[in-house]
């Protein structure tokens, strides 16, 4: 092909290649070798895979923009082909270009079937081959009777004599078309036409067989007949040497052999598909034999250019001017240059023929020759994205600081008591956190702010978490281990609680910490549509959104934690339903985390990625304390605000027979007989004694529904086996009971 350019004196050309090996192979080839001769690439382009019709005509005027250029080169599958033909057809510019086909074009007529006038003019090559009679001979004695190996023979019998197989009552097969009935003859007479590479498909069988007959003179010598044990398993690479190695003539008289890059010998015949008297049809016009000392043999008279019928060749030389962006390659003396795109978009032109790299940070300007800041961007308090969460916010530190106002003030009454005052207190500083994290997820990142979003980002959740699973599991512990024990139940006391709270929330300030040692905070900004004029940079954190999340996993575990427990508690007395709420907000709490991490990581190549994402992290944290501080605290201050005729203690005997009747349920369950207890109110609370026990301390229960501590935060009794029958409670609030 460059031979063909060089004698049509064509040395300014353009390519198109079809995405894949053969393609962009065939096209990076000639390009190489073009230069090596003076041939200048004016434009290349490539067709992608599934490319639309509006692709094709992109492609076409993108070749129009050098006009100078009208050799086109094309190395595509005939399915593109037909396409490329077609849109040049379409935009009235296919006489203008002058094609030079590979040999996947060849002698084809679906390229150019019904847009004839657009490929007129164009030259092909073929592999240069021979009819073999002895396969027509063969092929026509095929009928579907005798051929059933064959498995695709009925479908080929079926396309050539258009008829089809399917078994149908009627005298017509599907769509019309006439029944098969294997009867006909393959013959020249019903349009049968030689493969052109059938003469290539015998030679390599022989191909094959020379080298292993050579290899098995090798291995086996002295055997007669047969393998012997060397060549029961051949060995793929020392077989591609006999290949490689073998020479013979062909089924077409031509020699075969392979050069040392296992190429075999390269001959072409060259056609031009013309236009004689309204017949259209490929006439040969030379050959070309690598094995001559001159290769292409061009018969000028044969010539046949659309438009003026002589054999004068048009001319395609250079040069043109490049268009912005592009950058002039100097070639051989033979042509001008070559127009071609900075290899990135991050380039500019520092002179014609050079491109250079932008700075960091910066981007090409719109003449291409210098270069210009990409505007950082950050979000912005005022946006749509931070003015809902920053509102939310501040409405829930409002909430959570009359909430903590209110506790204070009635922080000795029954039902703040109940609530455990200290653990409903860390609770609300998690809280305050989790709202706090909204302004600091806002703040223009630094080091600073990196380093404070790590610390207080599962710090709040860590606290908020860390009471509720004390919480639940204090209830749970009451409950259970009061069935199977007498003895008084450890560790519930407000010191130990937040004993614990303390160490459960330590452990995730380790963690950061470890992680602020092992990876410092910084900053690095993030470049998004780097190839479009709309480039921006975003500056961030260096932690990834995956990080991040992971960060948060000791707190999902902690929201597990809970919601176990407080399902597990779910059918304790209904004067302990706190459990209940506890129970709601973590199933609440769950909801909301799993729609976080689809939508977080869903945005991730989304253009407002950094604004949906930080929206989306700071309602989250946001909505996991205000699921707490709605479930949790919203029914107790309601009762304290609007029926504070709830918030006193019992009487004694309500509080008495409360009591009694949960102990004769589970006494119920037991058949033993116990010493007996009293349990008496006096001074607001619950007194039992054993007289049957003298050693037994008074134990003192509070009047409020939590029975597992008093006011002093010292432990109580807690009985966890009863009998079957009680005395009637007396005036004097006493009853005795058999435990």
């Amino acid at each position: 092909m460059v031979d063909l350019a060089k004698e049509l004196g064509w040395t300014y050309v353009s390519t198109i290649a079809s995405e894949g090996n053969y393609g962009e192979s065939g096209v990076e080839t000639f390009a190489a070798r073009a230069r090596q001769n003076g041939v200048c690439i004016a434009a290349s382009e490539k067709i992608d895979r599934h490319a639309s019709d509006e692709t094709f005509e992109d492609i076409i005027e993108y070749l129009g923009k050098t006009p100078k250029a009208r050799a086109v080169i094309v190395f595509a599958d005939e399915d593109d082909l037909k396409k490329l033909i077609a849109a040049a057809k379409r935009l009235g510019v296919g006489s203008h270009f002058l094609w030079v086909g590979s040999d996947s074009w060849g002698t084809k007529v679906t390229p150019v079937e019904g847009q004839e006038e657009a490929a007129e003019g164009a030259i092909t090559i073929l592999f240069k081959s021979q009819t073999i009679p002895g396969f027509d001979r063969y092929f026509t004695k095929l009928k579907p009777e005798n051929n059933r190996r064959d498995v695709w023979f009925e479908e080929y019998w079926e396309s050539h004599f258009n008829c089809r197989f399917d078994n149908i009552p009627s005298n017509t097969g599907g769509d019309g078309l006439q029944k098969c009935t294997g009867k006909k003859t393959i013959s020249t007479a019903s349009g049968f036409v030689q493969e052109g590479k059938v003469q290539f498909v015998v030679d390599s069988v022989y191909a094959m067989a020379y080298a292993l007959h050579d290899m098995r003179n090798d291995l086996c010598p002295g055997t007669t007949s047969g393998l012997c044990e060397e060549m029961e398993h051949v060995n793929g690479k020392q077989f591609l040497e006999y290949i490689r190695n073998v020479t013979f003539t062909g089924i077409g008289g031509d020699t075969v052999a392979f050069n040392a890059k296992g190429d075999g010998p390269g001959r072409y015949d060259i056609f031009q598909y013309q236009n004689n008297n309204g017949i259209y049809q490929y006439v040969p016009i030379g050959t070309w034999d690598d094995s001559r000392h001159r290769r292409l043999s061009l018969t000028s008279s044969l010539l046949h250019w659309p438009g003026n019928g002589t054999m004068t060749s048009p001319t395609s030389i250079c040069s043109s001017d490049c268009a912005p962006g592009e950058r002039k390659i100097q070639q051989a003396s033979a042509c001008c240059w070559v127009c071609q795109r900075c290899e990135r978009s991050t380039q500019r032109l520092k002179d014609e023929s050079t491109c250079e790299e932008c700075p960091v940070g910066q981007k090409p300007g719109a003449n291409w020759t210098t270069c210009e800041d990409i505007r950082i961007r950050s979000v912005s308090w005022t946006s749509l994205y931070s003015s809902i969460p920053i509102v939310f916010s501040v409405l829930g530190i409002l909430v959570v600081a009359t909430v903590a106002g209110i506790y204070k003030v009635y922080s000795d009454t029954p039902v703040v008591r109940a609530s455990g005052r200290e653990l409903s207190y860390v609770l609300l500083a998690g809280i305050f956190l989790c709202y706090c994290m909204t302004f600091i997820l806002l703040s223009p990142p630094s080091p600073t702010t990196c380093c404070v979003t790590r610390i207080f980002l599962g710090l709040g959740l860590a606290m908020c978490y860390s009471a509720l699973l004390i919480k639940t599991n204090r209830i749970y512990r009451i409950f259970e281990d009061g069935k199977k024990s007498a003895k008084a139940v450890k560790w519930i006391s407000p010191k130990s609680q937040l004993i614990f709270c303390a160490l459960f929330v330590s452990i995730q300030l380790f963690a950061v910490v470890v992680w602020l040692v092992v990876d410092p905070p910084d900053t690095y900004v993030e470049y998004t549509a780097i190839d479009s004029p709309d480039a921006v940079g975003v500056r961030r954190c260096n932690v990834s959104d995956t990080s991040l999340v992971i960060s948060l996993a000791y707190n999902m575990l902690l929201v597990i934690l809970c919601t176990v427990y407080a399902f597990m508690t779910r059918n304790i007395p209904s004067s302990y339903n706190e459990s209940k709420y506890i129970a709601f907000s973590m199933y609440t709490t769950c909801i909301v985390w799993l729609a976080f991490i689809p939508i977080f990581f869903g945005t991730a190549h989304s253009p407002e990625k950094m604004q949906i994402q930080v929206t989306t992290l700071t309602v989250s944290i946001s909505m996991s304390g205000t699921v707490s501080l709605a479930c949790l605290f919203a029914p107790k201050v309601y009762i304290i605000l609007f029926q504070p005729h709830k918030n006193v203690r019992a009487s004694s005997a309500t509080k008495a027979a409360m009591v009694a009747k949960r102990w004769q349920q589970v006494a119920r369950k037991r058949s033993e007989q116990r010493p007996s207890v009293s349990v008496v109110m006096r001074n607001g609370d619950l007194e039992v004694s054993s007289p049957d026990q003298p050693e037994m301390d008074i134990q003192k229960l509070p009047s409020s529904d939590t029975i597992v501590s008093d006011s002093d935060g010292k432990p109580v009794y807690r009985f966890g086996a009863l009998a079957d029958r009680t005395t009637a409670v007396a005036e004097t609030g006493v009853l005795t009971t058999n435990v």
